[in-house]
């Protein structure tokens, strides 16, 4: 089908194909879909996935920013499985954009796809904060992505994707993927990552402010947390203020927290210091 289409997968799209079918079904009964739901597959490519995804769920909205894949894949579908072409929406958009108003009604509510290894990060915190309705994710991104996605406190890879990720949802690795099973090989391993969304922290803080601490903290991750919060609270002195605030040493640095920590450093920027 690339030849015919003309088709060379580029890296500047992330593009490497899954062309196992063994992978494609782990994926598909790794990620516990049911007749209800509606799926959305970011970066669907030839469409392999897709073709395993359809009898599985009420409806599949694959989103292909590459215009030649997005007009074939309508056209594979109605040639290898015509009984499910009716479940399938194809939207030509880039996914880091795709707002609710541009899928279907009623939402998805599952996430799973074979992501771009350039955008893999991007793309599920978009998706996760924009579309409320997302239940359950299996993501296929490249290995380390996977640890630090799925990252607890304490750990070396711990660090923006973990804290992002655990604010949205419960996140685990599901499995590693060989490099064999796409076209073209890859020089690095992949790895599933499953998630089932959780409501957020209790907090005061908006969204926009935890993640505004996360970011502050791991800009310069060896430096203790007064000193990596500095600039997010004005001065070193208000860091610390609000560090103590919120119960956090201040000598403690940023891959020792959780988000519900980070939640409550964010609640205690503006602390006045005592008379």
């Amino acid at each position: 089908m690339a030849d015919k289409l003309n088709i060379r997968p580029t890296k500047k799209l992330g593009q490497n194909f899954v062309i196992d079918a063994g992978t494609v079904r782990r994926i598909v009964r790794t990620a516990g879909l049911s007749s209800d739901d509606v799926v959305i597959e970011v970066g669907p490519g030839l469409g392999s996935l897709t073709l395993a995804l359809l009898p599985e769920v009420r409806g599949v909205v694959a989103v292909e920013i590459d215009p030649v894949l997005a007009a074939q894949l309508p056209l594979t579908v109605a040639e290898h499985a015509p009984e499910f072409v009716d479940r399938l929406t194809v939207v030509h958009a880039d996914a880091l954009r795709v707002l609710p108003e541009d899928l279907p009604e009623g939402g998805p509510t599952a996430l799973v796809a074979n992501l771009p290894y350039n955008v893999s990060v991007p793309v599920v915190l978009h998706l996760l904060q924009t579309l409320p309705s997302l239940r359950n994710v299996l993501v296929m991104v490249q290995a380390e992505v996977a640890d630090r996605l799925a990252a607890a406190p304490g750990s070396k890879v711990y660090g923006v994707p973990s804290v992002k990720a655990a604010w949205y949802a419960d996140v685990r690795r599901a499995g590693p993927v060989g490099r064999s099973v796409f076209w073209p090989v890859p020089n690095v391993d992949s790895g599933l990552v499953s998630m089932v969304r959780r409501e957020p922290p209790a907090t005061r803080a908006t969204r926009e402010e935890v993640f505004a601490v996360v970011d502050a903290a791991f800009a310069q991750r060896r430096k203790t947390l007064r000193a990596a919060l500095a600039s997010w609270a004005g001065t070193a002195a208000a860091a610390e203020r609000a560090l103590r605030a919120a119960g956090i040493d201040p000598s403690a640095r940023g891959e020792q927290l959780t988000v519900e920590d980070f939640a409550r450093i964010a609640e205690h920027r503006d602390v006045e210091s005592p008379a």
